[in-house]
């Protein structure tokens, strides 16, 4: 099986190695990181990601990956790698993403339809695009697989595992990673956590969220979505 992740600049680099690290852990399965050239990349936070193979020698894509983060608002816009993500989808047998990737599938027309999810703060912008959000950590719809924000990277790609490859891998990969979640404080999700930090982290974020916003309601009109 050959999985083609998207990489791009301003990527949040655990949407991405989270999935990768699972994900390279199934025997048999070869992983491209893939960018418009192979110039190493910053991700959001700093780090350094090297690509793997260009758009245009990518020669196969059974799974077709999406990670999100602040760089994914420029995809929106961009017409190259937006056409990339339509032509591959067309050959995966599986079109997934975790956090604001959805956001990219979802302005590529390749979520209309779709139960998806995303990060919480982004998660109404789905809807925009034709897509029916859902609140939940991993969702399922056809073919479609979709992770919410950055650690459900790893549950989404577990879950992957255990429908492509069987629960018994998914579990024996989970054990080797010691996959035991058990947060050192309470309040990881806005279902969870107390108002006053979730007010915070709206207020923080609500001058990128409302051009997110806007990225959203342009591809949607762009694809006739009501």
């Amino acid at each position: 099986m050959h999985i083609t992740m998207l990489i791009y600049p301003g990527l949040t680099q655990l949407d991405l190695t989270g999935p990768f690290e699972v994900f390279a852990r199934v025997p048999g399965v070869t992983i491209d990181l893939v960018w418009k050239d192979l110039e190493p990349l910053r991700c959001g936070s700093g780090l350094t990601l090297t690509p793997t193979a260009t758009f245009a020698d990518c020669q196969r894509t059974d799974v077709l990956f999406v990670p999100g983060g602040p760089g994914q608002l420029a995809l929106m816009y961009d017409d190259t790698v937006l056409a990339f993500l339509r032509e591959r989808a067309e050959k995966a047998q599986y079109v997934t993403s975790v956090c604001t990737g959805s956001l990219v599938l979802a302005a590529a027309g390749l979520l209309m339809g779709y139960r998806a999810t995303c990060h919480w703060l982004s998660l109404d912008q789905l809807a925009l695009m034709g897509a029916d959000p859902v609140a939940e950590r991993v969702v399922t719809d056809r073919n479609r697989i979709t992770g919410a924000g950055v650690t459900s990277g790893i549950d989404f790609a577990l879950a992957f595992v255990a429908r492509v490859f069987g629960e018994d891998r998914a579990r024996i990969i989970q054990l080797g990673m010691e996959y035991d979640p058990a947060p050192p404080l309470s309040g990881g999700s806005p279902k969870t956590a107390q108002r006053a930090d979730v007010e915070a982290i709206i207020e923080s974020a609500a001058p990128f969220q409302q051009r997110r916003e806007e990225a959203a309601r342009k591809a949607g009109a762009r694809l006739g979505a009501r």
